[in-house]
């Protein structure tokens, strides 16, 4: 710690316990993380409205990848996994060795209403220059058919409300969706899968740094 109480080798330990989240983290690689699959490609737009390969995105580098929709408004939902963004992305800037080696993706599941330019506006604001960023990403897709595959690679189940017209779908939204968070090696490997519960930014960091002092591991 320095003179004003920073963390300056773990800047995700400055978040502290919380009642949510009531435990110390481990020690970056205490312990091991299997790969669970490969992650998915599939077509993807960027914010700038360009067609990509979203594992030509990744490729290289750790992904924190996350499945939102900008409609939802439920505190257990879409905020919850963009705020466990946010906080990642704060550490990143304070810490050069995850900074240079993370992808951070929000990647939308309602590619009608979540165009580029809603994405956009969304993730970066009015802030222009940002959507040519590479570091952090706010993706939709052309169409509901290339978006198809993708959550089936991924395994996201996406689902419509049952009465998509109530008018509380305007706070809430019209889609229902499980909550999830993927961390991504170099890869393409899943290494972990963060759902309701285990939105812990300091977990998710820690995973990250476990998964660089697993590359600086002599190979067999």
């Amino acid at each position: 710690m320095d003179k004003h109480g920073r963390n300056e080798v773990r800047p995700e330990l400055s978040f502290g316990r919380t009642e949510a989240y009531d435990y110390d983290p481990p020690e970056p690689g205490s312990y091991g993380l299997p790969a669970i699959m490969t992650a998915g490609d599939g077509r993807v737009l960027d914010p700038g409205g360009r067609e990509r390969s979203l594992r030509a995105i990744m490729d290289g580098h750790i992904t924190v990848l996350a499945f939102i929709y900008t409609r939802c408004m439920d505190p257990e939902g879409c905020p919850m996994s963009m705020s466990l963004l946010y906080d990642i992305e704060y550490v990143r800037g304070q810490d050069p060795a995850i900074g240079d080696n993370l992808r951070i993706i929000a990647m939308s599941f309602d590619p009608e209403h979540d165009t580029p330019e809603v994405m956009a506006e969304y993730g970066y604001g009015d802030k222009g220059w940002a959507r040519d960023r590479e570091d952090i990403l706010y993706l939709t897709t052309a169409s509901r058919e290339d978006l198809s595959p993708i959550l089936k690679s991924y395994d996201q189940a996406i689902g419509r409300k049952q009465n998509p017209d109530d008018s509380r779908n305007d706070l809430m939204g019209p889609l229902t969706h499980q909550l999830r968070v993927y961390l991504i090696d170099r890869e393409g490997r899943i290494r972990n899968i963060y759902s309701l519960g285990f939105m812990d930014p300091r977990l998710v960091v820690t995973d990250i740094r476990t998964l660089l002092l697993e590359e600086q591991q002599p190979g067999p």
